[in-house]
């Protein structure tokens, strides 16, 4: 197959696809013909070919999409002018905790935000497929150990940890509730909205070295 005739599936197929496509079901699309080298030559050529637009061909978490650049937001929510419920303040740091300090339990974070959590967060965060219990800690009562997942890293459109904005300084942290809020879009906002979780008081962690995202390794292949 010549190389325009193999971007051209390949583009069709991410547009039609309602989730990203992994490697190997792009690779089932030629019947197994071309390599996952030649493929991601393809798609790095498909990103080119769409440089410059409104729309970009990302690499996230479980595979290709194609998704909406950031700048674009302000014009396509004129196409739905209501605006969703927005997320709790308490939700969102429940989330930034997890996804910065993970894995981690329920006392960490409450030791870390200085409240206590309320047990409804956890469970709509696990619910929308966000977080989930990777394990337990060895200790008294043997806690679960929350991490972030996947489907949170393709929500973000982002295709690791290590690509959330540093959480060292309050810019940053703005920088972080900003990009999963806007990541997560209206349907995730409706999902978590304000009115189902009262909010408290705001976290001020202090920073080291350690609170730097890292892969979780039990999400990460």
């Amino acid at each position: 197959m010549m190389t325009t005739d193999a971007k051209r599936v390949l583009e069709t197929a991410l547009i039609c696809a309602q989730q990203p496509l992994p490697l190997r079901e792009m690779g089932v699309l030629f019947n197994g013909a071309l390599t996952a080298d030649t493929l991601k030559l393809l798609l790095e050529d498909l990103q080119n070919d769409w440089s410059g637009r409104g729309v970009e061909l990302v690499h996230v978490a479980t595979g290709w999409r194609f998704q909406s650049r950031p700048q674009m937001r302000e014009y396509l929510d004129r196409l739905h002018p209501e605006k969703p419920p927005r997320y709790t303040r308490a939700t969102l740091e429940t989330l930034a905790i997890i996804a910065y300090r993970q894995p981690v339990t329920r006392g960490d974070m409450e030791d870390i935000r200085g409240v206590t959590i309320n047990s409804l967060i956890l469970k709509q965060l696990e619910d929308r497929g966000w977080v989930e219990v990777i394990g337990h800690r060895e200790t008294v009562g043997r806690p679960g150990l929350y991490a972030t997942t996947r489907q949170f890293l393709d929500d973000l459109g982002v295709e690791s940890l290590d690509q959330l904005p540093a959480m060292d300084n309050p810019a940053g942290q703005a920088s972080m509730l900003e990009q999963i809020e806007f990541g997560m879009g209206p349907a995730a906002a409706e999902a978590l909205g304000e009115s189902d979780v009262p909010d408290d008081a705001p976290f001020e962690p202090a920073q080291t070295d350690a609170d730097k995202p890292q892969d979780n390794p039990v999400n990460s292949n």
